[in-house]
């Protein structure tokens, strides 16, 4: 190999950057859902945080908050803030969301609520979609990923 095609691999080499592989750490803070419950709150993949579906259950248990749609809506977005919070992230970090509603004609009335959240014109990527069921009969669940620089 000429030295010429040495220094070009090595420059070729140098410039990929080197990515090590994060071990999966499984949260369960126990501030939202029973940790008993058969799935982690969060799972956090080097600076990345994927959240489980939240349901709008009164913290600690399986109850829904009271207030259809908009009660469920407001309780989601306080569980999804509290344990992102119990990991050490904000919704600040939240970077997309996948909503799953049990009559996607409740679509308006979820927005009212979600949109109060997050900042403006700081709104997550954000998929959804009706469901024919969802866990405990919610109206509507939401899982999160977040990313942060720890």
């Amino acid at each position: 190999m000429s030295l010429l095609s040495s220094r070009w691999l090595l420059a070729a080499l140098l410039a990929v950057p080197v990515v090590a592989q994060a071990a999966p750490e499984y949260l369960n803070s126990g501030k939202v859902l029973p940790t008993t419950l058969p799935f982690s709150e969060a799972v956090r993949v080097g600076d990345t945080v994927y959240l489980s579906g939240q349901i709008g259950n009164l913290p600690g248990g399986l109850t829904l908050a009271p207030g259809g749609i908009e009660g469920e809506s407001r309780q989601v977005m306080e569980n999804i803030k509290t344990s992102l919070e119990a990991h050490g992230l904000s919704l600040d970090d939240v970077v997309k969301c996948t909503v799953m509603m049990a009559d996607i004609g409740e679509w308006a009335a979820f927005n009212d609520v979600y949109k109060g959240y997050f900042k403006p014109g700081r709104f997550p990527a954000r998929s959804a979609f009706g469901a024919s069921g969802l866990a405990f009969d919610a109206r509507v669940e939401v899982e999160c990923i977040a990313a942060t620089t720890r």
